[in-house]
This record gives structure tokens, sequence and C-alpha cells, in this order.
């Protein structure tokens, strides 16, 4: 018998799955350890997926 199989998560077209990103703010503090920040994707709020859009009824091709 054939098990059904999940639906596959829907990337996000704007950053291709790849969320959140370190960016280093350039030179150290002064244990040595570099300066960073994480930056998000502002269209899926970092999570990397998109939501299902749903076709509206009528509208034009």
């Amino acid at each position: 018998m054939a098990h059904p199989t999940p639906a596959t998560p829907r990337i996000c077209p704007a950053c291709d799955g790849f969320a959140s990103a370190a960016i280093t703010l350039g030179g150290r503090d002064a244990r040595g350890h570099l300066r960073t920040i994480t930056a998000h994707c502002p269209s899926c709020h970092g999570t990397g997926t998109a939501t299902a859009r749903r076709d509206r009824e009528g509208a034009r091709a």
C-alpha cells in the first residue's frame, strides 16, 4: 500500500531558503571575538518558507 507523501515546504523566493545570515561588523572586541549581527529576510521574517498563495476567483491569468 502506498503511503501519502508529505507536502514539500514552499521555499521563500526572496532568500531561497537561507533566511538568516551572520554579518561581521569588522574588527574584534576586547576578547578577540568577531563582532557580528544577524540579518533576517524581510519577506519571510527569518523562517525560510513562504505562505501558500490563494488565487483569486475570477482573476485574469
